[in-house]
């Protein structure tokens, strides 16, 4: 699913030469550092880079990734991507086997006031409370946010920066990709979303790479209206590639109101979030 050779091919070729202390050339035919000056700047032989971008060197030195992480201005999850591509020949990591432990679901009971999901490494939804299922308007088990964001809503209907989601999504998918290439069921989501979708294809071609840890997260529900939320990721413990994903409104704002309405309307209507049209389609952001 992901390669090394093909990791340092994108990154080679988004370097400014005039960065690194190159002279602008006039007619230069590649984007970004040849080959031989990614070499020449890392300190090892033109012979081995080569053989590193067409995969017939294995196991490079601690001291090659961080002179090639360096010289391709790879930032901290870049770098981690690296060596993970790097290591992929001598472990291969079992990808986890997606169950739920009971003390977990209980901590997710207790959250209430806020869209929570446990979701795997393949953005998988294995849970979710009671709010999350209101806000997408459907059960969680079942749900995976990756097929929901690029072939399910080719509206862009429920998420407001469709876009940026878009970019988050195959960067977190990338970075799962090189944690577990022998994982099937990954590899599978992968290529159903890269044969569904125009975009996904342009943007995993891109090879980059995302790690999800908090940031701002807007939607907007058909019968609520705009929903400002904030997004924490707590990675879960044991290697388990899970994670617990908390939505949260900040004190006072709009976005409080909405969750206490949406909560409400759940009470008072098994209904309370009737399936999309082309009346009740609008954007907003997961």
């Amino acid at each position: 699913m992901d390669d090394l050779a093909g990791f340092l091919r994108t990154r080679r070729s988004r370097v400014d030469p005039a960065a690194v202390g190159i002279p602008a050339e006039r007619h230069r035919r590649v984007d970004g550092l040849r080959r031989e000056e990614v070499a020449h700047l890392s300190g090892v032989s033109v012979d081995y880079y080569v053989r590193l971008e067409q995969g017939r060197a294995t196991q490079p030195s601690e001291q090659v990734l961080d002179a090639l992480a360096r010289v391709l201005g790879l930032d901290e999850t870049e770098r981690g991507h690296l060596y993970r591509l790097a290591r992929q020949r001598r472990r291969r990591a079992k990808a986890p086997d997606g169950r739920v432990r009971p003390e977990l679901l209980r901590v997710l009971g207790l959250v209430t006031d806020a869209p929570a999901m446990i979701m795997d490494h393949r953005l998988d939804v294995l849970a979710g409370n009671r709010l999350a299922k209101l806000l997408y308007g459907r059960p969680m088990p079942g749900l995976n946010t990756a097929r929901h964001l690029f072939l399910e809503e080719a509206e862009r209907g429920l998420y407001a920066d469709w876009e940026n989601c878009t970019l988050d999504v195959v960067g977190h998918l990338r970075l799962a990709a090189g944690r577990y290439p022998e994982d099937a069921r990954l590899a599978s989501l992968i290529g159903e979303l890269a044969m569904g979708s125009e975009r996904f294809r342009r943007l995993w071609a891109r090879a980059d790479v995302r790690a999800r840890t908090h940031g701002p997260k807007a939607y907007r529900h058909p019968l609520v209206g705009p929903l400002e939320l904030h997004q924490e990721n707590f990675a879960l413990p044991d290697n388990s590639g899970m994670e617990l994903l908390v939505l949260s409104a900040a004190p006072g704002s709009p976005a409080e109101d909405g969750l206490r309405l949406l909560a409400g309307l759940g009470a008072d209507s098994s209904d309370a979030h009737p399936p999309m049209n082309a009346q009740t389609r609008v954007i907003g952001r997961g």
